[in-house]
């Protein structure tokens, strides 16, 4: 049997250290990857301490805030403080509370706020006099404004109004024309009437005497000559009499001119009356003045001039979100409440709407959602509230409805 040969021992070469080169060789890339492990984790870190100290803020980092004057999140468009109170303000709003709801509303004059514009067909005319003021109380009719179109629509009324006068006289006149006419007519068929009869006396001896030949042939034709022409006087008479007969057509056709042309003038003025109308500006309804929105020289806006509500009973219009306007019902105990009151106010629930519409009251915050469909909720405020609401028109609020507790 051979012998296996004696197996030698491979020394490495040692460095200055004692180290073999191999080990040297293999601790710098255990030593580079451990390096790369701590990235990650130290990034785990500082992530870590960032969302500690936004959420907890120890008293350390608060004071260097306060010191440096810096807000967390300044840095951004929306600071993280105003967001997060963006977003508590439409939880706010959107949170329901058990047998609750809570809703955006504005504090209106009873009826709401009436925009009151000039008359129609007032065009281009201008403020020429203002006889209200704010806070002044008005009644249905009273004049709010006068136009500088006033003088020329009263000119319009004189001159209708002389108009009518004219084709009145001229009805009368026609009238007294016609009954001097007649009598006129009248009188010369009574003439010749009685002509007619003498002359019939006349022709009756003269045929007498004729017949007897106490005549001549020449005296007899000259008296039966006017015999005739005395009976057609007579006959003409009697025709133009009757032109002036109330019945005829050629009466009627007078008077119904005279009266045509009296009706037109008539109709004239009451339009000229009417376009007197154009010149004042009127109060619809009553109420208070709550705002003018022109002065005097000025052109009204198109959106109104002057803004009237009836303050004496004040109410609420609130937006409920139509997921939630079933638990509504009339007569539900309603809270309304908004910083600039120093006090809660309270009502009940008068009316609701019928149509679903978009959110039209919303708050200042910008990523509030203004696409909601809401359903629009009157409430009337008790005799207290309404006082202390009669300066707050158009003030946005918040809104706590009791629902389906109504008495």
């Amino acid at each position: 049997m051979t012998s296996d040969p004696p197996k030698t021992a491979i020394k490495l070469p040692l460095d200055d250290n004692g180290i073999t080169q191999a080990a040297a060789h293999a601790k710098p890339q255990a030593t580079g990857w451990s390096r790369w492990f701590l990235i990650p984790l130290v990034m785990a870190t500082l992530f870590t301490g960032a969302v500690i100290g936004m959420y907890f803020q120890p008293p350390g980092l608060r004071v260097f805030f306060n010191a440096t004057g810096l807000e967390p999140g300044a840095g951004t468009d929306t600071p993280i403080a105003l967001a997060i109170a963006q977003v508590q303000a439409q939880e706010q709003i959107a949170v329901v509370s058990e047998g609750d709801i809570l809703a955006l509303g504005r504090i209106i004059p009873f009826g709401d706020v009436s925009s009151v514009a000039t008359p129609a067909g007032a065009g281009d005319a201008r403020i020429a006099e203002l006889r209200v003021k704010v806070g002044q109380e008005v009644a249905q009719g009273d004049i709010l404004a006068v136009l500088d179109n006033l003088p020329q629509l009263q000119a319009g009324v004189a001159s209708a109004t002389a108009t009518l006068r004219v084709r009145d006289a001229n009805l009368t006149q026609t009238r007294t024309s016609i009954a001097a006419s007649r009598a006129e007519a009248s009188a010369s068929l009574e003439r010749a009437q009685v002509t007619s009869r003498a002359v019939q006396s006349d022709l009756a001896r003269a045929t007498s005497l004729f017949e007897r030949g106490l005549t001549t042939r020449a005296d007899f034709d000259q008296i039966v000559a006017r015999a005739s022409e005395a009976q057609r006087d007579e006959e003409r008479a009697i025709a133009t009499l009757s032109r002036y007969d109330t019945g005829s057509q050629i009466v009627q056709a007078d008077i119904a001119v005279a009266e045509a042309n009296l009706e037109a003038a008539r109709a004239d003025l009451t339009r000229a009356s009417q376009d007197l109308e154009r010149a004042y500006v009127r109060a619809p309804d009553h109420g208070t003045v709550l705002d003018i929105n022109v002065r005097v020289g000025e052109r009204p806006p198109s959106g109104g001039m002057i803004d009237l509500g009836d303050i004496s009973q004040m109410t609420v219009q609130a937006e409920v979100y139509q997921t939630l306007i079933g638990r509504v019902t009339i007569g539900d105990p309603v809270v309304v409440s908004a910083d600039a009151l120093d006090q809660d106010l309270s009502g009940v629930v008068s009316a609701i709407g019928l149509e679903i519409g978009r959110q039209s009251i919303t708050s200042d915050d910008p990523a509030a959602n203004t696409d909601a469909r809401v359903v629009d909720v009157i409430v009337v405020l008790d005799a207290a509230s309404s006082t202390r609401a009669r300066a707050f028109t158009n003030l946005e609020a918040v809104v706590r409805i009791d629902a389906g507790r109504a008495e």
